[in-house]
């Protein structure tokens, strides 16, 4: 079991966002955020990611918008919308865990929103992954929404689907979060 810091960020997380730090600073990588929502894998670039913090006890809900906009929480002063991605999609529900996190958007794509992750993998390398074409890969549970990009599979057989934070932000769906 890792330990927490004062702070309350245990040594698995600090040792992720270092090497998102070490990594972002390079210049282009193949490397990927891996993650899992719900049952499925995803890929995120480093430049859409942002913090990554565990989810906190309470978020306070906000009357009146789309159940996948779970509430508000505070991050370092700033309010961020949380959003539970399967319910926004229409496919069922993120149930939060001891490994879930919240993992911020960029601050570059001006949207102060963080989607609820079922449970972090760090950073996963596409270049050591092949792109599935159409015949091996089998529709994910989030259908063809724009903001899903290709989807990849690692060397232990197991599909990686990119997703797209800055077209999720800019979708009109996603800014309409009221009733």
């Amino acid at each position: 079991m890792s330990q927490s810091t004062p702070g309350g960020r245990d040594e698995v997380q600090q040792r992720v966002e270092a090497r998102l730090h070490d990594v972002a600073s390079e210049p282009a990588s193949d490397a990927r955020l891996g993650l899992m929502i719900g049952e499925q894998r995803w890929l995120v670039e480093l430049s859409q990611a942002g913090e990554i913090v565990p989810v906190p006890d309470a978020i306070a809900p906000v009357p009146l918008t789309q159940a996948w906009l779970l509430g508000l929480v505070n991050l370092r002063g700033a309010l961020y919308t949380v959003v539970d991605l399967r319910r926004f999609a229409g496919v069922g529900r993120t149930e939060p865990g001891k490994e879930s996190r919240l993992l911020a958007l960029a601050t570059r794509l001006n949207f102060n929103a963080a989607i609820l992750v079922t449970r972090m993998f760090g950073l996963r390398n596409v270049a050591a992954m092949h792109e599935a074409d159409s015949i091996e890969t089998p529709a994910h549970d989030l259908g063809h929404a724009h903001w899903v990009g290709r989807t990849f599979i690692d060397a232990e057989g197991q599909r990686w689907h990119e997703l797209d934070l800055s077209r999720l932000a800019a979708s009109s769906e996603f800014l309409m979060a009221g009733r």
